[in-house]
């Protein structure tokens, strides 16, 4: 299971971007992180003819589908929504990693029963 800002667990930082300059301000090792994928559309193709580490918030499996299909490195959803996305990544192996975002740690396991890839701080989030 991925954990991601948890204070024990070294990981990268997720640096919300709006523009092709924000993300030229982001480190090499940092993981841009776009939402909604209707309003960032043209990022994320950015960020995938450039071989830019990104993630999305998405609130449908139909964004899903979109964000893996762009190439895009994790798809960031509410717990409601996980339950959905995890068996469609699962069965069309999709190379983005499902992350629920989660304030509590006491969650990780619940969210590790359903199976889904991983669990996201929002402390591993930057403005």
């Amino acid at each position: 299971m991925i954990i991601i800002g948890h204070p024990w667990i070294k990981s990268n930082c997720f640096y919300r971007v709006f523009s092709v300059e924000d993300i030229k301000n982001t480190q090499a090792n940092d993981t841009v992180l776009l939402e909604p994928l209707i309003k960032s559309i043209e990022l994320a193709k950015y960020c995938q003819n450039n071989h830019i580490p990104y993630a999305v918030n998405v609130s449908t499996p139909n964004e899903a589908i979109f964000c893996n299909a762009l190439n895009a490195n994790f798809i960031i959803c509410e717990e409601d929504v996980s339950s959905v996305i995890q068996p469609i990544a699962e069965q069309y192996l999709f190379d983005a990693k499902v992350l629920v975002l989660i304030s509590d740690e006491k969650d990780i396991v619940k969210i590790a029963k359903n199976g889904i890839d991983g669990v996201i701080f929002p402390e591993a989030i930057s403005q």
